[in-house]
Protein backbone atom coordinates (compact mmCIF):
# COMPACT_ATOMS: atom_id res chain seq x y z
CA UNK A 1 0.00 0.00 0.00
CA UNK A 2 1.57 3.50 -1.05
CA UNK A 3 1.96 6.37 1.10
CA UNK A 4 -1.00 8.48 1.41
CA UNK A 5 1.39 11.15 2.29
CA UNK A 6 2.43 11.31 -1.53
CA UNK A 7 -1.22 11.88 -3.13
CA UNK A 8 -2.19 14.81 -4.39
CA UNK A 9 -4.36 16.01 -2.01
CA UNK A 10 -2.19 15.98 0.82
CA UNK A 11 -0.82 19.42 -0.48
CA UNK A 12 -4.03 21.02 0.10
CA UNK A 13 -4.61 19.05 3.49
CA UNK A 14 -1.18 20.75 4.50
CA UNK A 15 -2.16 23.72 3.62
CA UNK A 16 -5.10 23.56 5.56
CA UNK A 17 -3.15 22.96 8.85
CA UNK A 18 -1.35 26.08 7.94
CA UNK A 19 -4.33 28.10 7.93
CA UNK A 20 -5.45 27.87 4.22
CA UNK A 21 -8.88 28.67 4.10
CA UNK A 22 -11.11 25.59 3.19
CA UNK A 23 -13.30 27.15 0.42
CA UNK A 24 -10.28 28.13 -1.60
CA UNK A 25 -10.43 24.54 -2.50
CA UNK A 26 -13.88 23.68 -3.21
CA UNK A 27 -15.47 22.74 -6.41
CA UNK A 28 -11.90 22.35 -7.45
CA UNK A 29 -9.45 19.00 -8.29
CA UNK A 30 -9.39 18.06 -4.85
CA UNK A 31 -12.35 18.92 -3.82
CA UNK A 32 -14.34 15.03 -4.49
CA UNK A 33 -17.87 16.71 -4.45
CA UNK A 34 -17.26 18.42 -7.63
CA UNK A 35 -14.93 15.33 -9.28
CA UNK A 36 -17.75 13.18 -8.11
CA UNK A 37 -20.75 15.20 -9.84
CA UNK A 38 -18.51 15.81 -12.75
CA UNK A 39 -18.26 11.76 -13.85
CA UNK A 40 -20.20 11.67 -17.19
CA UNK A 41 -23.21 9.04 -17.25
CA UNK A 42 -21.86 7.09 -19.87
CA UNK A 43 -18.69 6.75 -18.06
CA UNK A 44 -20.23 5.35 -15.03
CA UNK A 45 -22.77 3.25 -17.46
CA UNK A 46 -19.97 1.56 -19.32
CA UNK A 47 -17.07 1.36 -16.33
CA UNK A 48 -14.60 4.07 -17.72
CA UNK A 49 -12.42 3.79 -14.70
CA UNK A 50 -9.78 5.43 -16.50
CA UNK A 51 -12.18 8.96 -16.83
CA UNK A 52 -11.94 9.42 -13.15
CA UNK A 53 -8.72 10.85 -11.47
CA UNK A 54 -8.72 8.72 -8.45
CA UNK A 55 -5.25 9.53 -8.43
CA UNK A 56 -6.26 12.94 -6.70
CA UNK A 57 -7.25 11.61 -3.54
CA UNK A 58 -5.68 9.44 -0.68
CA UNK A 59 -5.27 5.48 -2.28
CA UNK A 60 -7.54 6.34 -5.09
CA UNK A 61 -5.44 3.47 -7.46
CA UNK A 62 -6.56 1.06 -4.68
CA UNK A 63 -10.15 1.76 -4.95
CA UNK A 64 -10.13 2.10 -8.64
CA UNK A 65 -8.05 -1.43 -8.95
CA UNK A 66 -10.77 -3.32 -6.69
CA UNK A 67 -13.97 -1.55 -8.39
CA UNK A 68 -12.16 -3.23 -12.08
CA UNK A 69 -11.75 -6.41 -10.25
CA UNK A 70 -14.70 -6.63 -8.55
CA UNK A 71 -16.29 -5.93 -12.05
CA UNK A 72 -15.11 -8.43 -13.70
CA UNK A 73 -16.56 -11.18 -11.55
CA UNK A 74 -13.60 -13.04 -10.61
CA UNK A 75 -13.21 -14.85 -7.74
CA UNK A 76 -13.70 -12.53 -4.34
CA UNK A 77 -10.59 -11.75 -3.02
CA UNK A 78 -9.19 -9.27 -0.37
CA UNK A 79 -7.64 -6.90 -3.40
CA UNK A 80 -11.58 -6.54 -4.68
CA UNK A 81 -14.22 -7.26 -1.59
CA UNK A 82 -14.10 -5.18 1.74
CA UNK A 83 -11.37 -2.56 -0.23
CA UNK A 84 -13.68 0.66 0.30
CA UNK A 85 -15.62 -0.35 3.43
CA UNK A 86 -12.23 -1.01 4.95
CA UNK A 87 -11.19 2.25 4.03
CA UNK A 88 -14.16 4.32 5.62
CA UNK A 89 -13.43 2.25 8.54
CA UNK A 90 -9.73 3.41 8.50
CA UNK A 91 -11.74 6.67 8.08
CA UNK A 92 -10.67 7.29 4.53
CA UNK A 93 -13.53 8.04 2.03
CA UNK A 94 -12.31 10.54 -0.35
CA UNK A 95 -11.49 7.87 -3.06
CA UNK A 96 -14.31 5.41 -1.75
CA UNK A 97 -17.33 8.13 -2.77
CA UNK A 98 -15.66 7.97 -6.32
CA UNK A 99 -15.85 4.45 -6.17
CA UNK A 100 -20.08 4.33 -5.15
CA UNK A 101 -21.76 5.05 -8.28
CA UNK A 102 -19.80 2.32 -10.07
CA UNK A 103 -20.73 0.21 -6.83
CA UNK A 104 -24.61 0.45 -7.33
CA UNK A 105 -24.21 -0.74 -11.44
CA UNK A 106 -22.29 -3.86 -10.03
CA UNK A 107 -25.05 -4.27 -7.49
CA UNK A 108 -27.93 -3.60 -9.78
CA UNK A 109 -26.86 -6.30 -12.48
CA UNK A 110 -28.89 -9.33 -11.09
CA UNK A 111 -26.58 -11.60 -12.72
CA UNK A 112 -23.48 -10.36 -11.52
CA UNK A 113 -21.46 -12.41 -9.11
CA UNK A 114 -20.18 -10.14 -6.90
CA UNK A 115 -23.75 -8.04 -6.24
CA UNK A 116 -23.91 -8.63 -2.92
CA UNK A 117 -20.88 -7.52 -1.78
CA UNK A 118 -20.85 -4.41 -4.29
CA UNK A 119 -24.20 -3.60 -2.27
CA UNK A 120 -22.71 -3.58 0.93
CA UNK A 121 -20.00 -1.30 0.12
CA UNK A 122 -22.18 1.11 -1.60
CA UNK A 123 -23.37 3.09 1.92
CA UNK A 124 -19.89 2.85 3.82
CA UNK A 125 -18.61 6.29 2.19
CA UNK A 126 -21.75 7.91 3.23
CA UNK A 127 -21.98 7.68 6.49
CA UNK A 128 -19.53 8.86 9.17
CA UNK A 129 -18.66 9.30 12.67
CA UNK A 130 -21.59 6.47 13.32
CA UNK A 131 -20.19 3.22 15.58
CA UNK A 132 -21.44 2.94 18.83
CA UNK A 133 -23.68 6.09 18.64
CA UNK A 134 -26.73 5.45 20.22
CA UNK A 135 -28.51 8.28 21.58
CA UNK A 136 -32.12 9.93 20.42
CA UNK A 137 -30.01 12.64 19.22
CA UNK A 138 -27.50 11.22 17.44
CA UNK A 139 -28.97 7.96 15.91
CA UNK A 140 -30.17 7.97 12.05
CA UNK A 141 -28.64 11.83 11.98
CA UNK A 142 -27.50 12.99 8.48
CA UNK A 143 -25.42 16.26 10.11
CA UNK A 144 -25.23 19.43 8.46
CA UNK A 145 -23.85 19.99 5.30
CA UNK A 146 -20.41 20.92 4.86
CA UNK A 147 -19.51 24.39 5.17
CA UNK A 148 -16.85 26.01 2.36
CA UNK A 149 -15.93 28.21 5.06
CA UNK A 150 -14.86 25.37 7.99
CA UNK A 151 -14.87 21.76 8.66
CA UNK A 152 -18.41 20.73 9.62
CA UNK A 153 -19.36 18.42 12.50
CA UNK A 154 -17.65 15.68 10.64
CA UNK A 155 -14.74 16.57 11.01
CA UNK A 156 -11.39 15.78 8.90
CA UNK A 157 -10.49 12.00 8.00
CA UNK A 158 -7.23 10.43 9.38
CA UNK A 159 -5.42 12.07 6.12
CA UNK A 160 -6.79 15.73 7.03
CA UNK A 161 -9.07 15.67 4.44
CA UNK A 162 -12.72 17.17 5.20
CA UNK A 163 -15.16 14.54 5.87
CA UNK A 164 -18.15 15.90 5.48
CA UNK A 165 -16.82 16.41 1.44
CA UNK A 166 -15.88 12.70 1.18
CA UNK A 167 -19.93 12.11 2.57
CA UNK A 168 -21.70 14.75 0.98
CA UNK A 169 -20.36 13.12 -2.67
CA UNK A 170 -21.27 9.36 -1.59
CA UNK A 171 -24.81 10.53 -0.64
CA UNK A 172 -25.06 12.44 -3.80
CA UNK A 173 -23.92 9.26 -5.62
CA UNK A 174 -26.34 7.39 -3.98
CA UNK A 175 -29.48 9.86 -4.47
CA UNK A 176 -28.14 10.51 -8.47
CA UNK A 177 -28.27 6.55 -8.72
CA UNK A 178 -31.37 5.67 -6.42
CA UNK A 179 -33.21 4.33 -9.58
CA UNK A 180 -31.22 1.35 -9.63
CA UNK A 181 -31.48 0.79 -6.05
CA UNK A 182 -34.87 0.96 -5.61
CA UNK A 183 -35.72 -2.57 -7.70
CA UNK A 184 -33.38 -3.86 -5.07
CA UNK A 185 -36.00 -3.71 -2.23
CA UNK A 186 -37.74 -6.33 -3.98
CA UNK A 187 -34.97 -8.61 -4.62
CA UNK A 188 -35.39 -12.61 -3.38
CA UNK A 189 -32.58 -12.25 -1.19
CA UNK A 190 -33.63 -10.92 2.52
CA UNK A 191 -30.01 -9.42 2.89
CA UNK A 192 -30.33 -8.01 -0.57
CA UNK A 193 -33.42 -5.65 0.36
CA UNK A 194 -32.27 -5.08 3.97
CA UNK A 195 -28.67 -3.39 2.45
CA UNK A 196 -30.74 -2.15 -0.24
CA UNK A 197 -32.70 -0.24 2.59
CA UNK A 198 -29.53 0.83 4.52
CA UNK A 199 -27.92 2.80 1.17
CA UNK A 200 -30.80 4.24 0.19
CA UNK A 201 -31.83 6.03 3.66
CA UNK A 202 -29.16 8.09 2.82
CA UNK A 203 -30.52 9.79 0.32
CA UNK A 204 -31.62 13.25 -0.44
CA UNK A 205 -35.07 12.58 -0.63
CA UNK A 206 -36.52 16.13 -1.61
CA UNK A 207 -39.69 14.59 -2.90
CA UNK A 208 -40.37 11.45 -0.89
CA UNK A 209 -40.29 9.08 -3.45
CA UNK A 210 -37.62 6.95 -1.83
CA UNK A 211 -40.00 7.20 1.46
CA UNK A 212 -43.13 6.36 -0.58
CA UNK A 213 -41.35 2.70 -1.99
CA UNK A 214 -39.97 1.90 1.41
CA UNK A 215 -43.75 1.96 2.74
CA UNK A 216 -44.86 0.05 -0.25
CA UNK A 217 -42.75 -2.25 0.51
CA UNK A 218 -42.89 -2.45 3.99
CA UNK A 219 -46.49 -2.88 3.23
CA UNK A 220 -45.81 -6.25 1.08
CA UNK A 221 -42.62 -7.46 3.09
CA UNK A 222 -43.00 -11.02 4.82
CA UNK A 223 -39.81 -10.99 6.62
CA UNK A 224 -39.57 -9.24 9.97
CA UNK A 225 -36.06 -8.45 10.09
CA UNK A 226 -36.55 -6.71 6.63
CA UNK A 227 -39.87 -5.39 7.90
CA UNK A 228 -37.89 -3.75 10.95
CA UNK A 229 -34.48 -2.17 8.36
CA UNK A 230 -37.35 -0.73 6.17
CA UNK A 231 -38.74 1.19 9.30
CA UNK A 232 -35.20 2.43 10.67
CA UNK A 233 -34.70 3.51 6.46
CA UNK A 234 -38.20 5.22 6.39
CA UNK A 235 -36.84 7.09 9.64
CA UNK A 236 -33.69 7.97 9.16
CA UNK A 237 -35.06 9.59 5.63
CA UNK A 238 -37.03 11.44 7.46
CA UNK A 239 -34.86 12.94 10.41
CA UNK A 240 -32.97 14.49 7.43
CA UNK A 241 -36.06 15.45 5.80
CA UNK A 242 -38.97 15.75 8.56
CA UNK A 243 -42.28 14.09 7.89
CA UNK A 244 -45.30 14.16 10.85
CA UNK A 245 -47.68 11.89 9.50
CA UNK A 246 -44.78 8.76 9.24
CA UNK A 247 -43.53 9.77 13.03
CA UNK A 248 -47.19 9.25 14.00
CA UNK A 249 -47.31 6.12 11.38
CA UNK A 250 -44.07 4.77 13.67
CA UNK A 251 -45.88 5.55 17.03
CA UNK A 252 -48.96 3.49 15.74
CA UNK A 253 -46.21 0.46 14.84
CA UNK A 254 -45.06 0.25 18.06
CA UNK A 255 -48.08 0.22 20.29
CA UNK A 256 -49.40 -1.78 17.23
CA UNK A 257 -49.22 -5.64 19.32
CA UNK A 258 -50.52 -7.62 16.10
CA UNK A 259 -46.74 -6.33 14.60
CA UNK A 260 -44.03 -8.53 14.93
CA UNK A 261 -41.76 -7.82 17.54
CA UNK A 262 -38.80 -6.58 14.93
CA UNK A 263 -41.24 -4.03 13.50
CA UNK A 264 -42.68 -2.93 17.55
CA UNK A 265 -38.72 -2.53 18.25
CA UNK A 266 -37.50 -0.57 14.77
CA UNK A 267 -40.92 1.34 14.93
CA UNK A 268 -40.22 2.51 18.78
CA UNK A 269 -36.17 3.33 18.14
CA UNK A 270 -37.74 5.21 14.68
CA UNK A 271 -40.07 7.14 16.76
CA UNK A 272 -37.70 7.94 19.64
CA UNK A 273 -35.40 9.10 17.15
CA UNK A 274 -37.80 11.33 15.33
CA UNK A 275 -39.46 13.33 18.54
CA UNK A 276 -38.55 15.32 21.51
CA UNK A 277 -41.56 13.96 23.53
CA UNK A 278 -40.71 11.85 26.71
CA UNK A 279 -40.41 8.00 26.58
CA UNK A 280 -43.89 6.97 27.40
CA UNK A 281 -44.44 4.34 30.25
CA UNK A 282 -46.25 1.90 27.81
CA UNK A 283 -43.30 2.16 25.08
CA UNK A 284 -40.84 1.68 27.99
CA UNK A 285 -42.58 -1.69 29.10
CA UNK A 286 -42.88 -2.72 25.69
CA UNK A 287 -39.87 -2.76 25.09
CA UNK A 288 -38.95 -4.17 28.26
CA UNK A 289 -40.83 -7.40 26.89
CA UNK A 290 -39.73 -6.98 23.52
CA UNK A 291 -36.36 -6.91 23.74
CA UNK A 292 -35.26 -10.42 24.81
CA UNK A 293 -31.55 -11.83 24.24
CA UNK A 294 -32.62 -13.93 21.00
CA UNK A 295 -34.36 -10.74 19.46
CA UNK A 296 -31.08 -8.49 20.42
CA UNK A 297 -29.09 -10.57 18.43
CA UNK A 298 -31.63 -11.29 15.20
CA UNK A 299 -31.66 -7.36 15.10
CA UNK A 300 -27.56 -7.17 15.28
CA UNK A 301 -28.02 -8.53 11.17
CA UNK A 302 -29.66 -5.12 10.64
CA UNK A 303 -26.05 -2.77 9.36
CA UNK A 304 -27.59 0.44 11.83
CA UNK A 305 -27.58 -2.21 15.18
CA UNK A 306 -24.43 -3.84 13.76
CA UNK A 307 -23.24 0.17 13.54
CA UNK A 308 -24.05 0.66 17.28
CA UNK A 309 -23.25 -2.74 19.14
CA UNK A 310 -20.20 -3.59 21.08
CA UNK A 311 -18.24 -6.25 22.72
CA UNK A 312 -20.49 -6.86 25.63
CA UNK A 313 -23.72 -5.28 24.37
CA UNK A 314 -26.07 -5.81 21.03
CA UNK A 315 -26.63 -3.16 19.08
CA UNK A 316 -30.01 -3.71 20.66
CA UNK A 317 -29.16 -3.45 24.03
CA UNK A 318 -26.73 -0.44 23.42
CA UNK A 319 -29.87 1.64 21.65
CA UNK A 320 -32.31 1.15 24.63
CA UNK A 321 -29.99 1.90 27.17
CA UNK A 322 -28.80 5.04 25.91
CA UNK A 323 -32.25 6.02 24.64
CA UNK A 324 -34.35 5.12 28.13
CA UNK A 325 -31.57 5.12 30.45
CA UNK A 326 -29.02 7.62 29.39
CA UNK A 327 -27.41 8.61 32.74
CA UNK A 328 -26.13 4.89 32.59
CA UNK A 329 -22.42 4.54 32.28
CA UNK A 330 -21.39 2.40 29.47
CA UNK A 331 -19.77 -0.80 30.45
CA UNK A 332 -16.66 -0.88 31.47
CA UNK A 333 -15.52 -3.79 29.00
CA UNK A 334 -17.01 -1.85 25.83
CA UNK A 335 -13.96 -1.86 23.86
CA UNK A 336 -15.03 -0.49 20.30
CA UNK A 337 -12.26 1.73 19.01
CA UNK A 338 -14.40 3.74 16.86
CA UNK A 339 -17.34 4.49 19.48
CA UNK A 340 -18.52 7.98 20.09
CA UNK A 341 -20.42 10.04 23.10
CA UNK A 342 -24.00 11.22 23.07
CA UNK A 343 -22.28 14.29 21.53
CA UNK A 344 -20.24 12.76 18.42
CA UNK A 345 -17.08 13.14 20.53
CA UNK A 346 -14.27 10.02 20.26
CA UNK A 347 -13.75 8.80 23.42
CA UNK A 348 -9.76 8.79 24.59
Amino acid sequence: MSDWRTDPTYAMCRALVNGAELSSFADGPFDVRAVAAAVRPEAKDRFLLDEVPWENFPQGDQVREAVRLLRAGGPPGPACVGVVSGMCANDMRAAAALAVAFLIRIAADPHHPHRTAALAEVPAPARARYFGVASRAELLLHRTGPRQEDYDDYGSEVTGYPAGWSVAAARAAITADAALLLPLLHDPAPMTRIRAAYALATVTDLNGTVRTALRARFAAEPAPDVCAALLLATAEITRARPHSPTTVLLREYWQDHTRAPEVRLAAAIGWLCLTDEAAPEDLRVALDGLATDERACTMDALPWMAAVGGSSETGLQRCLRRMLHPEQPDPMEYDDPWACDADGASRP
